[in-house]
């Protein structure tokens, strides 16, 4: 049984994106930048993912300097290679390039001792879209406070 422990998410990927599906990447990642994310230290809010020559890329993905890490730190913006088996790269990148869709990181995790990336096939969302998201949140948050109040008295 694998283990998994949540390091990041983005939850701004839920408010823009209607997300479709999501695929298990691996994330190719040196030392120092293993330990930053150890610590918690990455962001993923305004991250995104490309696809060139085959390769499926992340970018935009911060991962502040390790603390004790001096010469041997990356950038911390650097452009990073996702580990995915190559049928699944053609078919986001056939996906991607057909119908406008995008790929977003959704969140970082530690599967056993692999960091992994959540990656979502999204599809961006109109101004609409995201108030009717926020009418239908507020009208839940009302209904259970309503029964939380019924159940008081």
């Amino acid at each position: 049984m694998s283990s998994l422990k949540t390091i990041a998410q983005n939850k701004k990927a839920h408010h823009d994106y209607f997300i479709e599906e999501f695929y298990e990447a691996g994330i190719e990642l040196l030392g120092t930048e293993v330990k930053s994310i150890r610590n918690g230290r990455v962001n993923l809010k305004d991250s995104w993912c490309s696809i060139v020559d085959g390769e499926i890329f992340v970018n935009g993905m911060h991962i502040s300097p390790y603390e004790h890490g001096n010469i041997f730190n990356r950038d911390p913006m650097r452009v990073r290679r996702l580990l995915m088996h190559k049928k699944e790269i053609n078919k986001l990148y056939g996906t991607v390039k057909q119908t406008g869709y995008s790929l977003i990181p959704i969140s970082l995790y530690f599967k056993d001792s692999r960091v992994k990336l959540q990656v979502g096939l999204c599809k961006g969302k109109k101004l609409y879209d995201k108030r009717e998201d926020m009418a239908k949140r507020s009208a839940k948050r009302d209904i259970e406070r309503a029964i939380k109040e019924q159940s008081r008295s």
